[in-house]
């Protein structure tokens, strides 16, 4: 990152404030340096394709923040598994991690870098509740976690259709999205599931939509 990531700790301790995050201030420098790892591989490896500071600051650190809220409501106090679906270079995953430590977090991606990416990222932070795992989503053993959770990485209805197996009973999946995906509705509901809900985020600082949406199966839900 272009001089220290100090520079960016009063806004992300803003941010903090703003999501109703105050109790997480202490884990700004942590979060900094996540970001401090991922510009530092970019180089060599393109993680990803954003590479100007600044907007890595918000389009992946302050949009993954946007969603710890509405899923601490969602899990409340208990321990609770996680599987990041398409995690990347770990996003939300490994933010998740940060803010959650009494959370398990295992981030599957298809491509090697980006688990090597993230294995060092949370060796170097000191995250032990992080586990990269190498692999497709539909041939890895299936995980039994709590919550599954994908952030841009597919069409609602193939996410259901390939994670789905990994959700323990009673778990809940979520799909992080840009606006409402109308289009992917129809498809979703012909694969036997609906949105049973979703909600918008606010992400501080972006100028753009975005949502969460939660997924159900359809039976279940028109049974109700």
């Amino acid at each position: 990152m272009t001089g220290t990531p100090q520079a960016f700790l009063p806004r992300v301790e803003d941010v903090l404030r703003a999501l109703g995050m105050a109790p997480d201030v202490p884990r700004a420098p942590l979060m900094l340096r996540y970001l401090e790892q991922l510009q530092r591989w970019n180089k060599a490896y393109n993680l990803t394709a954003i590479r100007d500071p600044e907007q890595m600051l918000v389009h992946h650190l302050f949009d993954s923040l946007a969603v710890v809220p509405p899923l601490r409501a969602l899990r409340g106090d208990r321990d609770t598994r996680v599987a990041d679906m398409g995690s990347g270079a770990g996003l939300p995953g490994i933010i998740l991690a940060i803010c959650q430590p009494q959370w398990r977090i295992t981030c599957v991606d298809a491509v090697h870098k980006k688990t090597a990416f993230i294995r060092q990222a949370a060796g170097v932070l000191g995250l032990s509740n992080v586990t990269a795992l190498h692999g497709r989503i539909e041939a890895i053993d299936a995980l039994g976690v709590d919550l599954v959770i994908s952030r841009a990485f597919a069409s609602l209805a193939d996410f259901a259709g390939l994670s789905a197996r990994h959700l323990a009973p009673g778990g809940a999946m979520v799909a992080m999205k840009g606006r409402f995906p109308d289009e992917e509705i129809a498809p979703l509901e012909a694969a036997g599931w609906t949105v049973s809900g979703s909600s918008i985020l606010r992400v501080p600082e972006l100028d753009a939509q975005r949502c969460l949406i939660y997924l159900g199966l359809k039976e279940t839900h028109d049974s109700r």
